[in-house]
């Protein structure tokens, strides 16, 4: 087993972990729909992180080409597995008691929410770099243009209450993300 294969180990657990919660919380949403009710928007949000944590194991592929790992390197990824799943956690409250169903958590949360999916897109741009200056060149301008531009939106959406801006957001970011994977991701080339 090579170093790249022990990191993805550790890497892998915590994105199960992130998985793990959506699902669960998926289920109590379900379980509990007569008592508090379920919010659309907020489950775009978590069919977005779903897809985020799937595709980033495919995505996490490029760095077996890395040769010599060194600790701030191995942090740094640590790091992306880490700030996914703690966007995952932020989407399921422990105790519901507090807020007027997903809708009122939901807005109730979105700073913390939107600025850690915010962070994450820097986090991406780095772990991008990581992986090569002929990796970043074949993602063409649109990666990092777009990288930029969603992660702007990410911290508007912090200050915006407007239900129509994040239900849009919401289609938009999904519809992008999904379409993003197939046009870029079909096929892994180490």
């Amino acid at each position: 087993m090579d170093m790249f294969e022990y990191i993805a180990v550790l890497t892998s657990i915590i994105i199960g972990l992130g998985i793990a919660h959506l699902l669960r919380g998926v289920v109590s949403v379900i379980q509990q729909s007569d008592r508090h009710r379920p919010y659309w928007v907020h489950l775009l949000w978590v069919l977005n992180l779903f897809f985020n944590l799937v595709f980033w194991w495919w995505w996490e592929f490029r760095l077996g080409t890395i040769e010599t790992w060194t600790l701030p390197i191995y942090l740094f990824v640590i790091l992306y597995a880490v700030v996914l799943f703690l966007a995952c956690a932020m989407m399921f409250p422990t105790n519901m008691e507090d807020f007027d169903g997903y809708r009122g958590y939901f807005y109730a949360r979105r700073k913390w929410f939107f600025g850690l999916i915010g962070v994450l897109f820097f986090i991406d741009v780095g772990d991008t770099a990581i992986k090569g200056g002929d990796y970043i060149s074949s993602l063409g301008v649109e990666y990092l243009a777009l990288t930029l531009l969603q992660a702007g939106l990410c911290f508007a959406a912090m200050f915006i209450r407007s239900e129509r801006f994040h239900a849009l957001f919401a289609v938009l970011m999904l519809a992008y993300l999904v379409s993003w994977a197939l046009r870029q991701f079909a096929v892994v080339a180490v």
